[in-house]
C-alpha cells in the first residue's frame, strides 16, 4: 500500500515599496485574519512561478501590472499555523497603472504605511516577514 506524499499550500506575498512605505491591505469579510493588515498576497494555483503568480494576484488585488524584471524574491518563509506553508515574498517598486482595491468585499482599506513603523494590527507573521526584509534575512522558520 502506497502512502499518499506530504503536500503543503505555497502562497506568494508582495512588499509594493515607495518613498520609504509599503503598502498594506487591511482584510475584511473573508474568514481569516479580518481586521488585520497584510499585503497583496495569494496561493499559487499551480502551474504557474512564483513570480507569475504574484503579478497575477497584484492585478487581481490592486489593478497593477509589473514587469518579472521589476520583481524580486527576498525572503521564504516555512511556517505553521493550522497548518504546514511555505511563504515567498517577493518586492516591488515600480509598477504600471494606479493602485485601487480590487477587492473591495475582501479587502476596507487599502493604505501606505512607514515600513518601520506598522499598524499594531499587522497579521505576526507579515509583520515578521517584513522586518526580515530590512534586515536582509532571507529564510525565516515561523510558528513552530
Amino acid at each position: 500500500m502506497s502512502k499518499e506524499k506530504f503536500k503543503m499550500p505555497v502562497a506568494a506575498h508582495l512588499f509594493l515599496i515607495r518613498e520609504g512605505k509599503i503598502l498594506l491591505l487591511r482584510r475584511f469579510n473573508t474568514g481569516y485574519e479580518d481586521g488585520n493588515y497584510s499585503v497583496v498576497a495569494g496561493h499559487l494555483d499551480g502551474n504557474e512561478d512564483v513570480k507569475s503568480a504574484m503579478i497575477r494576484e497584484a492585478r487581481e488585488e490592486a489593478g497593477i501590472e509589473i514587469n518579472p524584471n521589476n520583481i524580486q524574491i527576498v525572503g521564504v518563509m516555512h511556517r505553521k499555523s493550522e497548518s504546514e506553508r511555505i511563504d515567498f515574498f517577493l518586492v516591488a517598486d515600480s509598477w504600471n497603472k494606479e493602485i485601487v482595491n480590487m477587492e473591495p468585499e475582501k479587502c476596507d482599506d487599502l493604505s501606505w504605511f512607514e515600513i518601520d513603523n506598522l499598524p499594531i494590527n499587522t497579521i505576526p507573521y507579515i509583520k515578521r516577514a517584513i522586518e526580515n526584509y530590512i534586515s536582509g534575512i532571507q529564510f525565516d522558520i515561523y510558528g513552530w
